[in-house]
């Protein structure tokens, strides 16, 4: 849920014209989204670990001179549908890859960012939005 969201929902729960069935529905369908996003969260955990310990193995495989220690890592990729299969893939893999190793790089040698002042702020309501009930 975007920023904008939230901000709409706390001015639509402040707004006192806002009637008690319609406060309903808007708890109803945040308890839904909570629910969604945790077993998104849950399946992304899965294949995070089912990643890393591929990975490990793959590690680990290799420090023993296993023939193919590759085996468990392009296992687990293409299980996903995640290994490359030509050569543009390849070379578009690699690029990113440098890319977000440079990004990550300026990411840990940037300065600190400084606290957000306290107090009003102005309320922007950008993109779409999950309509609320009136």
């Amino acid at each position: 849920m975007t920023r904008s969201e939230f901000d709409d929902i706390r001015a639509f729960l402040a707004d006192e014209a806002t009637h008690a069935g319609d406060l309903l529905r808007v708890a109803r369908t945040l308890i839904d989204d909570l629910e969604h996003a945790r077993m998104r969260e849950a399946v992304l955990r899965t294949y995070y670990l089912r990643l890393l310990t591929a990975a490990r193995a793959t590690v680990a495989a290799d420090a023993v001179g296993s023939q193919d220690p590759l085996d468990f890592l392009r296992h687990e990729l293409a299980e996903r549908g995640q290994l490359p299969v030509d050569d543009e893939t390849v070379q578009r893999i690699l690029s990113d890859a440098r890319a977000a190793a440079a990004l990550l790089a300026c990411l840990e040698q940037s300065t600190p960012v400084t606290p957000r002042p306290r107090g009003m702020r102005l309320r922007r309501c950008v993109g779409t939005g999950r309509p609320l009930p009136h």
